[in-house]
């Protein structure tokens, strides 16, 4: 389990870059660098997601395909927070309270849509393989959105306005 916490430390530790300005000649370096994170961390997720999930082989096969819908859908909304650290990041010096209310609305709003992709994905895996198995999926992405989200919480300043 250390191991897996370590992996989502690793992949939330991207974000504090995202946040800062790279330099003309460092951006492409960064953009790897974040899509080699961001992959480590995909596939320390499936390991987790296949070892909390106690799927038949029907089971298995119905539940996979749902799970890279989810996937693909999941990264829209985390590539949309990641633009917001980084817009944060820019506007930390200067905050003004025109863009402190930008910024919170945008994370209000990447909050409702996340509820609202966990609960379109709930209905679909609990048709596909059960409620049982649809609650316990929904705990455990529950569970690894914590963990990142309390990573993140740990590496963002809180908001100030520049005296």
């Amino acid at each position: 389990m250390n191991r897996v916490v370590l992996a989502l430390a690793a992949a939330v530790w991207a974000a504090p870059l995202a946040a800062q300005e790279p330099q003309a000649d460092s951006a492409a370096g960064m953009h790897q660098l974040l899509e080699l994170v961001r992959s480590d961390f995909r596939t320390q997720k499936v390991a987790i997601v296949t070892a909390a999930m106690p799927f038949t082989e029907q089971q298995a096969a119905a539940f996979w395909p749902i799970y890279r819908q989810y996937e693909a859908e999941l990264t829209t909304l985390w590539d949309q927070r990641l633009a917001l650290i980084k817009d944060y990041g820019q506007s930390y010096q200067a905050m003004t309270d025109a863009k402190a209310t930008q910024l919170a609305e945008t994370a209000l709003r990447l909050e409702d849509e996340q509820v609202k992709l966990r609960k379109k994905y709930f209905d679909r895996v609990s048709k596909a393989v059960g409620p049982v198995l649809a609650a316990r999926f929904l705990q455990v992405e529950n569970q690894i959105a914590a963990l990142v989200s309390l990573q993140i919480a740990e590496e963002v300043p809180l908001i100030r306005k520049p005296e």
